[in-house]
């Protein structure tokens, strides 16, 4: 895995449609309104970032960690979460529309109005997760 040591690497608002950051840790890394529209995160170290606002669409993060990061509001639209740690992410108000999240982890995330919407989640581990209660949205 390609090492950035500086924990607190500041890449927020940054412009990287289509970076090939496969195997990059990013851990605690500051991505917010991050554009990584299209990039190669294949089994990146994204654990503890904070990704609010960013631009995922169409990412490839196949296996990779993003366990409690921050990825509040952020577009994950049509992105590719195969087999991903979202372990304790916050997730809150996410779009994540026909994103594929097939066998990931998303374990106690947050998901509170987050957009799910045509969403594949076959096999992902729910326990725990704060998710809408479709319940109360229909009494709204």
């Amino acid at each position: 895995m390609t090492q950035i040591k500086d924990q607190e690497l500041d890449l927020h608002d940054a412009y990287m449609i289509g970076a090939d950051l496969r195997n990059v840790n990013l851990s605690g890394a500051n991505l917010r309104g991050a554009d990584l529209e299209g990039a190669n995160l294949i089994a990146a170290n994204l654990s503890g970032a904070h990704l609010r606002g960013a631009d995922l669409s169409d990412a490839s993060l196949i296996g990779a960690d993003l366990s409690s990061a921050n990825l509040e509001g952020a577009n994950l639209e049509g992105a590719i979460l195969f087999g991903a740690n979202l372990n304790c992410a916050n997730l809150s108000g996410a779009k994540l529309l026909c994103a594929n999240l097939r066998r990931a982890n998303l374990s106690d995330a947050n998901l509170s109005i987050a957009n799910l919407r045509g969403a594949d989640l076959e096999g992902a581990n729910l326990d725990g997760a704060i998710m809408d209660d479709p319940q109360e949205e229909r009494k709204s």
